[in-house]
């Protein structure tokens, strides 16, 4: 017989019990009916009602009992302070047990105000938090134009370019210094002290001289690059009640502002010297002389692209003569005869009526379009409504000649009617001929020519893109919302059903120009590309990224697989972000920027252009265009910065990126 155990069954079955989980009914109904209640209340049928009744309520409250804490996000209610919801009161329903938990201290009652405040807070800080650090991909592009001015500075300092491989300078646009003018406003904006110190110096010791010195210079380029960098130079330095608090430094203001009018006192000649009002293409300076180029014609862009920069001018120093012989020109171009809005590409000055056919958006064309829409948002509540009247009409025009689709994946884009709108949409052999023989486009460092065998082989191709036309998302979306941010424009009623169609054009456009960096080997994009579209769908050389989704819908001819550094794309990504925040245009543009610093940089300082985008190592050009430092970089920087700095609603950007402030704002951030 084996041995009795240490404890008998009934202990085992105590012991158990007390680790079991009990139901909580239970042990309250063992417990009142093994009372003295029991006892007592049980002789009489009222004293059993009566123990019913209490049994039935409390498990009414325990079954009905629910915390008051709020429901997460997700919908599903959680305990402060516990995991996933569960402690030792609760369980995964939230029920029962929590019944004998104390109840939480609820915080203070918020007003209103104060509710608005925290949300707020903690909507931009998951913002911050989930997304990219963009105050420091600000700071790489920060540093990316020390490196650019660094190569210019050390090899190039008073010419106009640098040639970053050669380490040598060179004077493309006159000799004014344009670099040292262009770069200035940016390095103010990033608030980097030492360029402003040292450009601020050289224009106060050297340029003078070299205004009233030098020989022939460009009415347009000169413009907007010298004179537009000089005005803003001289705002953003605390001129007129202007000021950027990120930069000390330099010259006093008023150094800027005399140079800006000794230089278009100089530039004035072009207007007074024409026979009519179309101001002649080009000055020389040390004669105040101006004539026309060699065959007689003046670009219609260059001509209406100067009204911002004489404008401000003439506001600021109180004589309105700068400003009336440059609007001569838009009141004239007025009462001309257009195609739905849109206009040929030149213009005679000595007849002052518009020269050729050929209508396009993209280079000789693309900033008539801008300054129509900007010239007025500086002028608003001035008698200028003709001219909003004229941009309205014109993009009407744009998107019932020029926008189609490619295929087979319809990317919206922008062609050309060389021959204008009788003719063919589709450049013929001696349109590419002429195209790609001519002398001068802005930026362009050489003539680009091609043989007769490869222009006949590319006559059949029907639809092609500038570089230059993707300035246009950027316009579009600047004139449907004013500058303003979509979400309040639409929030206040202020968009109409053109408006919005415009705001989707821009999108769409954006994506194109977009898709012309992504298309390519080096994530950078050619100077035109051209689409297949239905019915002229013809096999060609692509970008050379075969991953890429629009592989078959673009195609870059040999002749245009060049990158001159251009700032147009990101110039439109940067508007589009500030109107829609739509983060993707940030992401689009961080692509952009690294693919610069993939293949641009150059080691020894500055950033060079590219022979061809398709091919990987590209050749490079050694040239670094002005408008890298003065635009490219700009837009990226404020691409990437908080959305308060230069308001679109406050500045507008001249076609060479310097902010001039709108007439009536404060213009101080």
């Amino acid at each position: 017989m084996s041995k009795s155990l240490p404890y008998s069954m009934k202990d085992v079955h105590y012991d158990n019990a007390k680790f079991r989980q009990r139901s909580l009914i239970k042990v309250i109904t063992q417990n009142i009916l093994t009372s003295n209640v029991k006892r007592e209340c049980i002789k009489c049928s009222t004293g059993r009602f009566l123990v019913l009744l209490l049994i039935f309520g409390v498990a009414y409250l325990i079954l009905t009992h629910t915390s008051h804490i709020p429901l997460s996000s997700d919908g599903i209610g959680k305990n402060v302070g516990t995991e996933e919801g569960k402690n030792f009161f609760t369980d995964g329903s939230g029920k029962f047990r929590r019944f004998w938990r104390k109840p939480p201290r609820l915080p203070p009652r918020l007003s209103p105000d104060e509710i608005v405040a925290r949300n707020k807070s903690i909507h931009n800080s998951d913002k911050i938090d989930s997304g990219p650090d963009w105050k420091a991909r600000q700071q790489r592009v920060k540093e990316a134009f020390l490196h650019a001015w660094s190569g210019y500075r050390n090899y190039a300092m008073g010419y106009d370019e640098l040639m970053p491989l050669s380490h040598r300078g060179i004077d493309g646009l006159g000799g004014l210094g344009a670099t040292v003018v262009d770069a200035l406003d940016t390095a103010m904006i990033m608030g980097v002290d030492e360029v402003v110190n040292e450009a601020g110096s050289w224009i106060e010791k050297h340029l003078p001289e070299r205004i009233d010195g030098k020989g022939q210079v460009n009415l347009f380029e000169t413009t907007i690059r010298v004179l537009g960098g000089l005005l803003s130079a001289y705002h953003l330095s605390g001129g007129e009640n202007g000021g950027n608090a990120s930069t000390k430094g330099g010259p006093k203001p008023v150094v800027y502002l005399d140079n800006a009018k000794n230089l278009a006192d100089h530039l004035l000649i072009a207007f007074t010297s024409s026979p009519s009002a179309i101001p002649f293409s080009d000055v020389v300076l040390r004669d105040r002389s101006a004539h026309p180029a060699p065959d007689g014609l003046s670009s219609t862009a260059e001509v209406s692209s100067v009204q911002l920069e004489f404008n401000y001018l003439s506001s600021l120093i109180g004589d309105p003569k700068y400003s009336l012989e440059s609007m001569k020109v838009l009141e004239h171009m007025k009462t001309l005869p257009k195609v739905k809005g849109l206009v040929p590409i030149y213009i005679n000055p000595h007849t002052g009526e518009f020269s050729g056919k050929n209508i396009r958006l993209g280079s000789r064309g693309d900033s008539y379009y801008e300054y129509l829409i900007k010239v007025w948002l500086q002028n608003q509540g001035s008698n200028l409504t003709y001219l909003h009247d004229m941009y309205k009409e014109s993009m009407k025009g744009v998107k019932e000649l020029l926008v189609r689709k490619s295929v087979p994946n319809g990317l919206v884009f922008v062609g050309e009617l060389p021959y204008g709108p009788q003719g063919d949409f589709s450049p013929k052999m001696d349109h590419l001929l002429s195209l790609f023989n001519t002398s001068f486009e802005r930026g362009a460092d050489s003539i680009h020519r091609i043989d007769i065998h490869s222009a006949e082989h590319w006559q059949k191709l029907r639809f092609s893109t500038d570089l230059l036309v993707c300035f246009l998302p950027g316009t579009l979306a600047l004139g449907a919302t004013k500058g303003i941010l979509k979400e309040k424009a639409m929030r206040e009623n202020l968009l109409n059903f053109e408006d919005l169609e415009n705001l989707k054009l821009a999108e769409d456009l954006a994506k194109t120009c977009y898709e012309m960096y992504s298309v390519t080997s080096t994530g950078l994009a050619p100077e035109i590309a051209y689409f297949n579209v239905e019915g002229q769908r013809e096999g060609g050389p692509g970008g050379g990224n075969k991953n890429s989704k629009y592989v078959d819908d673009i195609i870059i001819k040999p002749a245009d697989r060049h990158n001159l550094l251009r700032p147009e794309t990101v110039e439109s990504l940067f508007v589009l972000f500030r109107i829609t925040e739509d983060p993707k245009y940030r992401e689009w543009g961080w692509e952009i920027f690294e693919a610069f610093e993939k293949y641009t940089k150059v080691d020894s300082g500055g950033y060079t252009s590219l022979d061809d985008v398709t091919v990987l190592p590209p050749h490079r050009r050694d040239k670094m265009e002005t408008f890298f430092l003065g635009e490219t970089l700009k837009y990226l920087y404020l691409l990437f910065g908080d959305r308060d700095v230069l308001p679109l609603n406050e500045y507008v950007f001249n076609t060479e990126a310097h902010p001039l402030p709108i007439r009536g704002t404060a213009g101080r951030k």
